[in-house]
């Protein structure tokens, strides 16, 4: 089946025959016939469950769900570098990421280097690396990794090369098909898809998941099964609601490019946008989020955000609904000033995920609110 096609069924209840997945809200297992599981916190059968599911929508050997994202980064980094490791990293990703990286692993005696925007290809062949560490596509600029490019040079040169894909989801690119060794999302985004759990979920080989998984154990990054639960639920409808999507932003993109009170549009799905060939060549869809710029300054930026009807201001993406946030001061505010500049995050900077609304609505949205400033 073509990549970006594959989706994954969920099968039944064996024991029971439950066409859904069951809750199994315990902490424990009756021995022996539980000592598979012996307790929630490392091993429960519904979030065991979800496991499966990013394992196959990845096409990966194993899956591992986390509580969190930033649980599912932490894990993995934490399992897979050691003091003297050396890693790459980029510096327009998710502020908490860089944050994690640039001062959390450094103070373990770890070697982070940090690339520009859009120097990350060349700085991982021009030096060896322990581990190189993308968002395949980043936040809030939506620059577009070459990821298979990327895992060439990372393969040449030994190096693990560990992918975030919350933006473009395994519906729109396969990390792990294009040459990564592991894909790490934050399901609470577009995988779970209606903004009401938060949860993490990774994929890759079994040599290295296995590693990861007890890690998880260790740390207590345990996710819990109601919320997986909720996460396979949102995996059902993952393929209609990125169609919808994708399309939704499309559209919106083209809208804000050619209104008077925009300064620039960043989408990988317009042919202005620096990846466009890109992103063309390995995304099968561009994905949700649609960051642009005012013509006016942080006060017009953050007045403007409540101004709208339909979209609701909230420092989330992926959700059914759409939202709307102010990197500078919500996502990238831990950030100094100066690295945002470099990053290029304006003060006039937002960035729109788009729901599956009616997409006249939203643009109708837009329009009344854009309308408004002076």
């Amino acid at each position: 089946m073509r990549e970006g096609t594959k989706v994954t069924t969920e099968g039944y209840d064996e024991e029971t025959g439950a066409i859904t997945t069951p809750i199994y809200q315990t902490t424990s297992y009756i021995y022996p016939i539980g000592e598979k599981y012996r307790y929630s916190r490392e091993v429960n059968p519904t979030v065991l469950k979800l496991a499966e599911k990013i394992s196959e929508l990845e096409e990966a050997e194993m899956g591992v769900a986390f509580s969190s994202g930033m649980g599912a980064i932490s894990s993995t980094l934490l399992t897979l570098a050691k003091p003297g490791s050396k890693i790459l990293i980029h510096r327009d990703m998710f502020g908490r990421t860089y944050r994690f990286f640039t001062d959390f692993m450094r103070n373990l005696g770890i070697k982070v280097d940090v690339a520009n925007p859009g120097e990350i290809l060349e700085m991982a062949k021009a030096k060896k690396y322990d581990i190189v560490y993308v968002e395949t596509i980043s936040n809030p600029l939506l620059r577009v990794i070459d990821i298979p490019a990327l895992s060439k040079i990372c393969k040449e040169n030994g190096s693990l090369l560990i992918t975030d894909a919350t933006f473009s989801t395994p519906i729109n690119q396969k990390p792990l098909v294009q040459g990564a060794d592991i894909v790490l999302h934050s399901a609470s985004k577009f995988i779970a898809g209606h903004n009401d759990v938060i949860a993490g979920l990774g994929a890759g080989s079994k040599e290295l998941m296995t590693k990861v998984d007890l890690m998880r154990r260790t740390l207590g990054t345990s996710l819990d099964p109601h919320a997986a639960y909720l996460v396979i639920r949102g995996i059902k409808t993952l393929k209609i609601r990125m169609d919808v999507i994708n399309s939704n932003a499309q559209k919106i993109a083209e809208y804000l490019q050619e209104h008077n009170k925009i300064k620039s549009v960043y989408y990988p799905g317009l042919k202005s946008h620096s990846d466009y060939e890109t992103a063309r060549r390995i995304l099968k869809g561009y994905g949700g989020v649609v960051t642009f710029e005012i013509k006016g300054s942080m006060n017009d930026a953050l007045n403007l955000i409540t101004k709208f009807k339909v979209i609701l201001p909230a420092q989330t993406l992926g959700g059914v609904n759409s939202t709307i946030s102010h990197p500078a001061t919500m996502t990238h505010r831990t950030l100094t000033p100066e690295e945002r500049k470099i990053i290029g995050i304006s003060d006039s900077m937002l960035r729109l995920s788009v729901g599956i609304e009616d997409v006249n609505d939203l643009i109708e949205d837009l329009d009344k609110a854009l309308t408004s400033l002076n």
